[in-house]
């Protein structure tokens, strides 16, 4: 089988003036011509294309690339695992381009050759990545993966059985995962609403970043309409740059506060008395650093919290515990009030 300069240019997401430059300098010349003189690319060409590119996002520039390749002897099982040790530092989401990278590299150590296919949909991925992240964020991205890697697959599962359903999007029962889902991008994006925006984009827009193991885009689509009705809430009170400043929710230290504080209440314990206002100051603490220690960020959240059905459908503690912790630690506040604001 063999491509023209147009069709391998739509397979790879390159231009055919970048292929032309490239068998202008001697990069990558076509093995053969049609009878018109078009240039006529094989599995050896794509397979070569493949090393060159793999090489361009390690950072190695066009006039050393021809150099490597040839001192390295076209060693494609050697390029492979070069690009893949960088792409395990610089992509977060390419772990099916990396998955197909493994197979090239298994297929390669047998002596097998890879189809052509395989070399053009591993080209495909590279070229998509690279046009929506720079390579700092692609490393950001990637490191960060490890981190939230286990706790996708779950995530997803719970999303897909609402969906089975027929919940609507907008129904409070959705509003949990719709969290759970906007920590753990946050989480894994540094809380960088756009890259989280730009990642979002390209996965609804390019079938090949999803892989074959992503979500499917309508799963995307139904979390993010819940998604923003939570968002919607949440900008009635506070700006994004207050949501970016938001550290990592202490659900675990929340939730085992929250059992405590039940049981305190169901024994009759008054809101006054040490064990409800240790809870008290520990939840304070846990809620401060949350907050990045901005008493007016805490207001406006504690505000937005009290005011919207939708926040109150994810809080931790539920009416009348939530009373009975706010009378609490207004207790504990009465008792400890804050140091007057020093005057210039």
């Amino acid at each position: 089988m063999l491509l023209k300069v147009g069709e391998l240019a739509r397979h790879t997401g390159l231009t055919v003036r970048a292929l032309h430059h490239y068998d202008a300098i001697g990069l990558l010349a076509p093995s053969a011509r049609s009878e018109a003189g078009y240039r006529l690319y094989n599995a050896a060409d794509i397979a070569r294309l493949h090393a060159i590119q793999a090489l361009r996002l390690l950072g190695l520039p066009l006039a050393e690339i021809g150099g490597l390749l040839g001192a390295e002897g076209g060693s494609l099982p050697t390029i492979i695992r070069r690009q893949m040790a960088s792409l395990d530092q610089q992509i977060a989401q390419a772990t099916a381009l990396r998955e197909r990278l493994g197979l090239l590299e298994q297929r390669l150590a047998e002596g097998a050759q890879p189809d052509m296919k395989d070399w053009l949909a591993t080209l495909e991925q590279m070229s998509i990545y690279g046009r929506h992240f720079s390579p700092a964020e692609l490393k950001s991205v990637m490191s960060n993966w490890r981190t939230v890697a286990d706790q996708w697959p779950p995530l997803i599962a719970d999303v897909a059985a609402l969906m089975a359903r027929g919940v609507p999007a907008d129904a409070l029962e959705v509003q949990p995962l719709a969290m759970r889902w906007m920590n753990l991008m946050g989480q894994w994006m540094d809380g960088n609403f756009d890259l989280i925006a730009r990642w979002g984009e390209m996965y609804r827009r390019e079938p090949v970043a999803r892989g074959d193991d992503g979500p499917p885009a309508e799963l995307v689509d139904y979390i993010s309409a819940a998604m923003g009705v939570r968002m919607a809430a949440l900008l009635r009170h506070l700006s994004t740059a207050d949501l970016a400043r938001l550290g990592k929710p202490p659900e675990d230290e929340w939730r085992r506060l929250a059992g405590e504080l039940a049981a305190l209440q169901a024994r009759g314990v008054p809101p006054g008395d040490e064990a409800v206002q240790a809870i008290a100051r520990e939840w304070a603490r846990l809620f401060d650093a949350f907050t990045g220690h901005d008493p007016a960020l805490a207001a406006r959240l504690m505000k937005a919290m009290g005011a919207e059905p939708v926040l109150q459908a994810v809080a931790v503690v539920k009416p009348p515990a939530r009373d009975y912790l706010l009378h609490a630690m207004a207790l504990l506040q009465q008792k400890n009030p804050p140091p007057p604001a020093s005057t210039p």
